[in-house]
């Protein structure tokens, strides 16, 4: 199992309800990330419509015209491709289609170009409540072990993370499309220390990584760069969470309730 990858997170403004020129985009920064021999590419929260949720007049019938059926989208099949071509995991944020509506979703797509799942946005507020809420958070299975996904607005609940770390989870890939200051900062930091995990939160105007200990792997807010590389060692928070003084192994759920 690999202990040390590196994660491409994807800094670019998406334009609203253009899927086909976004992924234009998003092909255009993969052909920059062929020689970098990446393990993991994450882009933002709904990147391939561009988050259209927000836009006046939008709701959950109209938002069903910017959403994709992954099962036929050509471009979830030229992600697949690349993904395949070059040995690394995506995790592509976009809107999708379902029976029973639309969800908020992360994509993802291994190193051999399968779409082995999805994550649903689980914590809808405000206008996302145009979207059908995820019913499951659950950790997935990869050659690096098994990592988490969340989307923008869960990371506000202790609980996401906590959920996705003692499922096992060393890293959890974080797409998100809000709120992205200091504040937001200083959570990050804690949802990663309390939880001894990895959290890559992958926004349009900012690449943040931090670690099992809380500190900031990487704080990326240049204009003038489409995606930032960091490198993290997963070994790293089995190394936390072995001290004496660790939360996970030191929790007394018995106690807990609510």
């Amino acid at each position: 199992m690999k202990t040390s990858i590196l994660i491409a997170q994807i800094r670019i403004v998406p334009e609203k309800g253009n899927l086909e020129g976004n992924h234009e985009k998003l092909m255009s920064i993969l052909s920059d990330l062929t020689k970098c021999d990446v393990d993991v590419v994450v882009t933002p929260e709904c990147f391939l419509d561009g988050y259209v949720s927000t836009e006046d007049g939008m709701n959950s019938d109209n938002i069903r015209d910017y959403a994709i059926d992954p099962s036929d989208s050509p471009y979830v099949n030229s992600l697949s491709a690349w993904a395949r071509q070059h040995s690394a995991w995506i995790v592509l944020g976009c809107s999708r289609l379902s029976p029973e509506g639309v969800y908020n979703t992360a994509l993802l797509i291994d190193r051999k170009g399968n779409l082995i799942g999805s994550y649903d946005k689980t914590h809808c507020q405000t206008y996302d409540k145009k979207y059908v809420p995820g019913q499951k958070i659950a950790a997935f299975d990869s050659d690096f072990g098994p990592f988490g996904v969340m989307i923008c607005a869960d990371r506000r609940w202790p609980e996401t993370v906590r959920s996705l770390a003692l499922q096992g989870a060393r890293v959890i890939f974080n797409p998100t499309y809000g709120m992205h200051n200091e504040h937001n900062l200083r959570m990050m930091q804690t949802r990663s220390y309390e939880s001894e995990v990895f959290i890559a939160f992958t926004h349009p105007f900012q690449s943040l990584l931090t670690d099992p200990s809380g500190e900031i792997v990487c704080n990326d807010t240049r204009e003038d760069a489409f995606f930032s590389l960091t490198k993290i060692d997963l070994s790293q928070v089995d190394e936390v969470r072995a001290r004496d003084s660790a939360h996970l192994k030191d929790r007394r759920p018995e106690l807990y309730s609510g």
